[in-house]
């Protein structure tokens, strides 16, 4: 049996807040937060939702930079 995934619950909770708020970002900083805390908790491949939610964070700094430059 697979270990489980420590940070799960929060991705879960960012859909829930996502689908929630009609996908503003914004509406859900403070879910976003509570999963940037849990994956700093865990090293690197110890969770799943993690890799997946490090890829997006970056692609959010991105758009905000570019967002900024305008």
């Amino acid at each position: 049996m697979a270990a489980k995934d420590p940070c799960k619950k929060h991705a879960c909770e960012i859909q829930k807040c996502l689908q929630a708020n009609n996908y503003l970002e914004s509406k859900c900083e403070a879910v976003f937060q509570e999963m940037r805390r849990c994956c700093a908790k865990y090293p690197k491949g110890v969770s799943l939702s993690c890799s997946g939610f490090k890829g997006v964070e970056k692609e959010r700094e991105k758009r905000a930079i570019f967002h900024l430059g305008r």
